[in-house]
């Protein structure tokens, strides 16, 4: 098998939707025994320092946006998911379809308030967990 450079691994990875690439940093730590850095609010790895349960809601610093139902306006909802996840046409089709689905997980606060705003404004019904 032929080495890859950089640039093409890049490219390889700019073709892949948010789940998949996802999937692979999953299986990239789990193979490598590492945990990647939060390159991208998507990314964002680590555990929450602290004794109990009380401690870790306190500082809860990952979110998962929740479309619950996508609504009257479902054209709209299907361009706002595909904005925030960067899938395909199918792919958001597919997940607004699927509702309840998960859209976006282990964002950022802000992150998670304003992918909840840009849903509802859409027309959607969102939970944020």
């Amino acid at each position: 098998m032929a080495k890859l450079t950089q640039d093409e691994l890049l490219a390889q990875f700019e073709e892949m939707t948010l789940i998949e690439l996802s999937e692979f940093v999953k299986a990239f730590e789990d193979k490598f025994d590492v945990t990647a850095a939060a390159a991208a609010p998507v990314m964002v790895a680590g555990g929450v320092a602290g004794g109990g349960e009380a401690a870790a809601e306190e500082e809860k610093d990952e979110f998962d946006v929740i479309l619950t139902g996508a609504g009257d306006k479902k054209i709209q909802v299907i361009k706002v998911v595909r904005e925030l996840t960067s899938l395909g046409l199918k792919e958001a089709k597919d997940l607004v379809d699927g509702a309840p689905k998960p859209v976006l997980e282990k964002v950022a606060k802000d992150a998670a308030e304003k992918a909840a705003e840009s849903l509802k404004g859409a027309g959607a019904s969102v939970e944020v967990k």
